[in-house]
């Protein structure tokens, strides 16, 4: 287990090699394109352009030696001598306070401390992600032990999301849904971002794709309820995408349009009350829909001023009547 941890700090060391070398090729490009500017250049502009090609080759012998630190700092995590040593190291690179490194390196001073009830807990937890055969029971578990979803960049556990949720036919399943829900209250703070992302992510395929309006429906008052500022561009874009569907009448489908959706989704935005939300509730007031028109319009004239933060209080919202325009 401890050994885990370490890899983990080797991975974010490397990691932070990787993101040095990649400016150091951006510059590479950079020495290219003002070798081609000289070529065109008088002979006034040629001393600025040299000066700045220099500029650009002494910031890139600064970033190959960064790079050449960050990789011998990764080859030093497996060659310490002892564990009085590897602890001097760590707290070493604690001190650096770098948003990448610091999570892996809390992790393997946690793991260094753990009581062996602890440890055994983990690694019971450890063992069974074998047995976690359903699709989200895998995500959630990669959510709780892979490094790059547990990193300060929320942008991998986002894109985890997307992947996920994109999958062909995973977002019409109700049980895959049902897991993913489940954790929305998870302690792991990490698990939770996961969850919620995904979630969104589920919804709003169902909301934006489905032919079923009434399930599409049911999809965006589930983003309704959710308390996390990633479901506003969706709500937003829900509300922007007028469709026409099918609702189940009484003995046939009947075609309608998204417009009970819509409505959903602009009232969730007033109380979101953000300045995105706002220009998008602005928008709204050159609907064809009168419903939505009128709506629009009243929430303007209740709060003219800037929108600079939700109405109603964080946490999971409870159940509310959503369907009804305000009067």
């Amino acid at each position: 287990m401890f050994a885990l941890g370490l890899r983990q700090v080797q991975q974010a060391l490397d990691q932070k090699a990787d993101q040095v070398q990649h400016e150091f090729v951006g510059l590479s490009t950079e020495l290219e394109n003002l070798g081609h500017q000289l070529i065109e250049a008088d002979e006034a502009q040629r001393a600025q352009i040299k000066a700045q090609q220099q500029a650009v080759r002494d910031r890139q012998l600064q970033l190959a030696d960064e790079v050449n630190e960050w990789r011998e700092r990764a080859r030093k995590v497996r060659a310490q001598p002892g564990e009085h040593a590897l602890r001097g190291y760590l707290d070493d690179l604690k001190k650096l306070d770098d948003p990448i490194l610091n999570p892996a390196v809390d992790h393997a001073l946690y793991l260094m401390d753990a009581p062996e009830e602890e440890l055994e807990r983990l690694l019971s937890q450890q063992d069974t992600q074998s047995s976690v055969v359903t699709p989200a029971g895998r995500l959630l578990q990669r959510a709780r032990t892979e490094f790059d979803l547990r990193g300060a960049d929320s942008g991998a556990r986002q894109r985890a999301a997307v992947e996920f949720a994109n999958r062909p036919g995973i977002a019409a399943k109700d049980d895959v849904l049902k897991e993913i829900e489940a954790a929305l209250e998870d302690p792991d703070p990490m698990v939770k971002e996961v969850a919620v992302l995904t979630t969104i992510h589920l919804l709003k395929n169902r909301a934006m794709r489905s032919a079923d309006l009434d399930e599409a429906h049911e999809a965006v008052k589930g983003l309704a309820a959710l308390n996390h500022v990633a479901v506003i561009p969706t709500l937003i874009e829900v509300l922007e995408k007028p469709r026409t569907g099918y609702v189940r009448g009484e003995g046939a489908a009947v075609e309608t349009d998204n417009n009970r959706a819509r409505m959903v989704a602009l009232l969730r935005l007033i109380e979101w009350h953000t300045a995105e939300a706002k220009m998008a509730v602005h928008k709204v007031q050159f609907d064809r829909d009168q419903d939505l028109v009128k709506a629009a319009k009243r929430a303007l004239e209740l709060f003219p001023d800037v929108w600079s933060g939700p109405l109603r209080p964080t946490g999971r919202l409870p159940k509310v009547d959503l369907d009804q325009p305000p009067s």
